[in-house]
């Protein structure tokens, strides 16, 4: 009889931090948009049967963002952790940062008029105490920045960094860090990462960290895939052990389906590339989808699913922590 796979997934410890996570991370931005709160709560439950202890969220959640459904993924996740142990649930949450999405800042605590999120201080403790009150818990485990405050070239698909868009009216990473460290200081959150982040600023906020000595950077979660392995000659190094120790969140292992195969056999109506066209174009570009589907007959050579070609690539890789998937059926 073959291993329980409960008995399969691995556990890593986060950075410094004291979580420790499963190699498998349950992802939720679905939640709010394509699943209902009763099909979340029966996915958390799936997962959790099976050796999954943490999961992936955002004040921001679900996608495609707009306000009706903003922050129904961390609420959905909160009406579940209600029947459950706290301290057997690994929650990640992230801080939405510059963007045009101003009907975000009226939902945090306390309220924020309309404007483009930012991350100032008083901005950070907001969205934290947001998201406390729609998941129904006292602290969050993980709380990472979505993404960077400042002008990032390589980040969503870009591939150029332009000079000519770097700001001048950037909240200092002092300010960031130091907001994060108040917060855990104050129990509301165990630990803090960063999102859709270079090497620069990884090695800026560690820096910025270690000299007002407070906790360090755990994680770093960014897109990876066999199709964007961009981390690789920078990232992968400044994240080892034996440099910064941070561990590496993966988002977009499947590249927003595309490797699963699944839209190469009739597009399903219901896929959100289906559904959103617009909706993360780096995902399912010509050139990406010629990629894949080369992945995608590789996997059936060997008599794998493209899945589990897929997931079991970048769950090989040894730079990895844990690997975020989600689902919709």
């Amino acid at each position: 009889m073959g291993q329980a796979l409960e008995d399969i997934i691995k556990s890593r410890r986060l950075g410094s931090s004291d979580l420790i996570v499963s190699e498998v991370c349950l992802g939720t931005m679905t939640y709010g948009e394509q699943n209902s709160e009763k099909e979340a709560h029966e996915q958390l439950a799936c997962a959790w049967d099976h050796g999954v202890n943490c999961l992936d969220t955002a004040e921001m959640y679900a996608v495609p963002t707009r306000a009706e459904t903003q922050g129904l993924s961390e609420a959905y996740v909160g009406s579940w952790m209600r029947s459950r142990s706290r301290d057997s649930v690994i929650v990640f949450g992230k801080v939405t940062s510059t963007s045009p999405k101003t009907w975000i800042p009226p939902n945090r605590l306390p309220p924020q008029p309309p404007a483009p999120p930012r991350l100032t201080p008083e901005s950070i403790r907001a969205a934290v105490h947001g998201s406390l009150k729609r998941l129904q818990t006292d602290y969050i485990d993980l709380m990472e920045l979505h993404w960077p405050e400042r002008y990032v070239g390589t980040m969503f698909g870009a591939w150029e960094y332009k000079r000519s868009r770097e700001q001048t009216d950037v909240v200092p990473f002092e300010d960031q860090v130091g907001a994060l460290a108040r917060l855990i200081e104050e129990g509301k959150l165990r630990a803090w990462g960063l999102s859709n982040e270079t090497t620069y600023g990884l090695c800026q906020f560690h820096q910025t960290a270690a000299s007002m000595d407070v906790p360090l950077p755990a994680t770093v979660q960014n897109d990876f895939s066999l199709l964007d392995r961009s981390m690789e000659p920078e990232l992968a190094e400044a994240i080892t052990p034996r440099h910064l120790n941070i561990s590496f969140l993966v988002y977009g292992a499947l590249n927003g389906g595309l490797l699963s195969g699944k839209y190469f056999d009739g597009t399903p109506q219901e896929g959100r590339h289906c559904l959103w066209p617009d909706f993360q174009p780096r995902y399912h570009s010509d050139l990406s989808r010629r990629a894949a589907q080369q992945y995608v007959t590789l996997a059936k050579e060997y008599g794998l699913t493209p899945v589990e070609l897929a997931l079991g690539w970048t769950l090989s890789r040894e730079y990895v922590s844990s690997t975020i998937i989600g689902a919709t059926k």
